[in-house]
């Protein structure tokens, strides 16, 4: 099992922007990267993005020329599974469904060398589930970045029941490396981040339902009553209104308290393509028509 300083080669799947991020931040720390997507398109806008980012820092004087080149051309772009089996460490970014997950999992177990460390960047769903598909849950954990994940300074690290104590020393010492904070939480639903932030969410759903305020005024209110720097809706809009109904309907199963039950409105945006800044709509309207749908109350 490779240690921190031995994770030369990284897979990462998903081309969307968690990929694409991370992608990006191990190119930076000199990882040769494999980034996978069955989606060329994705792919080909992923490379683009993470190109126009680093020139982005170098312009600024916040990374060298030759730095930001280099770690562009480490990353490399592939198509399918076979293609990650020497990789040190792969981590997924797909879609917030275990389903899914498990599956992949399932295919990499099979595929990637036996000292490779197998992470998921899940935002709630149970690490030690996951690792339950595969032959080597002692090499199974997980690693929640944040979004966009090259500029946030956190990463949320998830032992499962039977993460090892080498892994978990490993990815830690690897996310230090990316230049990132680490938090470690149990393997509970939600873990620490989410668990806080999604019913406080949920609330403000609930707030805008029932007519307490605009959502101008529900965000306008958080932000400058307790210092966020965005409202609560907005970034349900960043982190995408189905991610936030993913994770609510993840910690209501998984606590059983009726408290972490999915505002009707979120469910209604979700049911209506209402999937925040990434569909150009959600709670807020980011440069396309707004939908004709509309809270159940009058605002």
């Amino acid at each position: 099992m490779a240690t921190a300083s031995e994770i030369a080669a990284v897979g990462v799947i998903g081309a969307g922007q968690m990929g694409s991020g991370i992608a990006q931040l191990a190119a930076a720390a000199g990882c040769a990267v494999l980034l996978l997507d069955a989606d060329s398109a994705a792919l080909s806008r992923a490379v683009a993005s993470i190109s126009a980012s680093l020139r982005r820092l170098a312009a600024k004087g916040q990374l060298s020329q030759a730095a930001c080149e280099g770690s562009i051309k480490r990353i490399r772009c592939v198509s399918t599974v076979q293609d990650l089996r020497d990789a040190d460490l792969v981590i997924e970014a797909i879609v917030e469904n275990e389903d899914v997950k498990k599956k992949l999992f399932v295919e990499l177990d099979k595929i990637t060398k036996p000292s490779a460390i197998l992470a998921s960047n899940t935002s709630s769903i149970s690490i030690t589930r996951l690792a339950s598909a595969t032959k080597r849950p002692s090499q199974v954990i997980g690693m929640h970045f944040f979004n966009p994940p090259p500029i946030m300074k956190l990463i949320e690290i998830i032992r499962g029941a039977d993460t090892s104590d080498e892994v978990f020393a490993a990815v830690k010492s690897f996310s230090e490396r990316l230049e990132k904070t680490v938090i470690c939480s149990q393997d509970y639903p939600g873990f620490i981040v989410n668990r806080i932030l999604m019913p406080m969410i949920n609330e403000a759903f609930w707030a805008l339902y029932t007519g307490v305020a605009t959502k101008e005024d529900i965000d306008t209110g958080m932000k400058l009553g307790t210092n966020h720097p965005m409202g609560p809706l907005q970034l349900a809009d960043f982190i995408g209104l189905d991610v936030c109904l993913s994770v609510l309907r993840v910690l209501h199963n998984g606590l059983g308290d009726n408290k972490y039950s999915p505002c009707p409105l979120l469910v209604q945006y979700v049911d209506a393509g209402r999937l925040g800044k990434k569909r150009g709509v959600g709670v807020y309207s980011y440069g396309q028509k707004s939908s004709s749908l509309k809270p159940k109350s009058s605002l």
